[in-house]
């Protein structure tokens, strides 16, 4: 099954992008998934191909019509999840990346100017407001390119070897263990001899320590989250200390 990516755009030339070449592009000639990005002005009604106009309230910037926007989004497909990019939105996480690839495909709506009207929303709740991270961009497209290369990936047949995609960070809730190759002395820095050991079960649990350790330290929100399910039981009672 073709996965099929929908971009709803003002800048439509942006697309493939970088996602014509690598493991990316190579998947996109073989057809294990396409890439449509439509002209968001092309549903604008007026001579001028009006898609903004200025924020109810006054305010700098403009902001994306809701009409036109709503004209849109009913030319695609409302069997594959609607994610609209923006910064209002909730960051997206490699949880819901595995779901949408598992998935037919994904539109994305990319913001541009102020935003969205509001109203929007209101009109198709499906749709998901979404952001890449807590940080501003110039429009929704870049961002939109870092989730379809995420889902990408994730395909069948797109990485060489089937447990790239399992062993790496936010797979398991935590980040991923570091990584070491030759030369194994590198300017007086050595690969750790557990990793050189060849004890398998002794570097399972290495890998499991480090990543542990690194979360604590680099993301202290992903450790809480990662410490709480872990001492939840079953039942989900808390586990008395």
């Amino acid at each position: 099954m073709t996965f099929a990516a929908t971009i709803l755009t003002l800048y439509p030339e942006m697309f493939p992008g970088p996602l014509g070449v690598s493991l990316a592009g190579r998947a996109l000639e073989r057809g294990d998934w396409s890439c449509e990005a439509v002209q968001i002005r092309d549903f604008a009604t007026d001579r001028h191909r009006t898609v903004d106009d200025t924020p109810a309230g006054g305010g700098a910037g403009m902001v994306l019509k809701p009409d036109v926007l709503g004209r849109a989004l009913e030319s695609v497909s409302d069997e594959r999840p609607i994610l609209a990019m923006t910064p209002r939105g909730k960051p997206i996480a490699q949880e819901r990346i595995r779901a949408i690839a598992a998935g037919p495909g994904v539109t994305i709506l990319c913001g541009r100017f102020e935003g969205f009207d509001e109203r929007l929303f209101d009109a198709y709740p499906q749709v998901e407001e979404v952001s890449l991270a807590d940080i501003v961009l110039s429009g929704g497209e870049t961002a939109a390119i870092a989730i379809l290369d995420a889902c990408i990936r994730l395909l069948p047949g797109v990485m060489g070897a089937a447990c790239s995609g399992v062993e790496e960070s936010f797979e398991d809730g935590l980040i991923e263990y570091p990584q070491y190759t030759r030369p194994q002395d590198w300017e007086g820095r050595t690969i750790p001899e557990v990793l050189r050991s060849g004890d398998h079960a002794k570097i399972a649990a290495w890998r499991k320590a480090r990543a542990e350790e690194d979360t604590r330290l680099r993301r202290p929100d992903l450790w809480e989250r990662y410490s709480g399910a872990r001492d939840q039981p079953a039942s989900g009672a808390r586990r008395n200390d």
